[in-house]
């Protein structure tokens, strides 16, 4: 953190949803951002199904509606820390019936609230736009969301930019990531950095470039400094 202050990094976006929030986790962010000194914006929601507790899973919208909204409006946990982002909100492949609810939710609450959304998609060409149709449908603006993996999951310029003309802000986050086993899908080949640099010229020249994100999906050591 405090090299990416000291590289010119102010601010980062904690995708810290239900399933991968670890217990204090608000206090954590705070305490780290005092000593860093970079703002973090923490994230709610909830991700995939394989994530969580059986009485989370046993939530109805409803219930998943208000913890989200209490998170945004009064804060995470009890604390008076505030969430500034709905994510990551977990997807699979194929979606599950929670993973639906909890789209929904989301969509609902950004709604309500203005909040932005960040999706995790299933790993399958097709769960972006699937994913795409059940939040707009409960009400989700596809201008204020992003959906994230992007090389991971649309492999060629046509898929791209079929997606990118729906709306959303389109993430690629796994640059270093150049690897022949990609050990969540066999049969997918992972881009090298190079191709990925590609296929964001080719959404620039198809006039997406105000809908790009690019960033950083550190959930393993290895993506970090100490470890890569």
């Amino acid at each position: 953190m405090k090299l990416f202050k000291q590289s010119g990094g102010g601010t980062i976006v904690d995708n810290g949803s239900v399933g991968l929030r670890s217990k204090d986790q608000a206090k954590f962010l705070k305490a780290l951002s005092e000593a860093s000194g970079v703002n973090i914006v923490a994230g709610t929601g909830f991700y995939v199904t394989q994530s969580q507790s059986v009485s989370t899973l046993n939530m109805t919208q409803e219930n998943m509606e208000e913890l989200i909204r209490t998170d945004i409006l009064k804060g995470i946990d009890g604390t008076d820390i505030k969430c500034g982002v709905i994510g990551e909100v977990g997807c699979s492949w194929p979606i599950s019936e929670f993973e639906k609810r909890s789209l929904m939710s989301s969509a609902a609450v950004q709604e309500e609230t203005g909040c932005p959304v960040i999706i995790h998609p299933g790993r399958n060409k097709h769960a972006p736009e699937e994913i795409v149709r059940i939040f707009q449908e409960a009400g989700g603006k596809l201008s204020q969301t992003v959906m994230s993996h992007l090389e991971r999951t649309l492999f060629t310029n046509e898929d791209l930019g079929d997606f990118a003309s729906l709306g959303t802000y389109c993430e690629f986050d796994l640059f270093g990531i150049e690897v022949s086993h990609y050990q969540h899908d066999e049969y997918a080949d992972m881009p090298s950095d190079a191709q990925r640099i590609s296929s964001l010229k080719y959404l620039v020249k198809e006039g997406y470039g105000d809908k790009i994100v690019i960033s950083h999906d550190i959930h393993t050591k290895h993506r970090l400094i100490k470890f890569g």
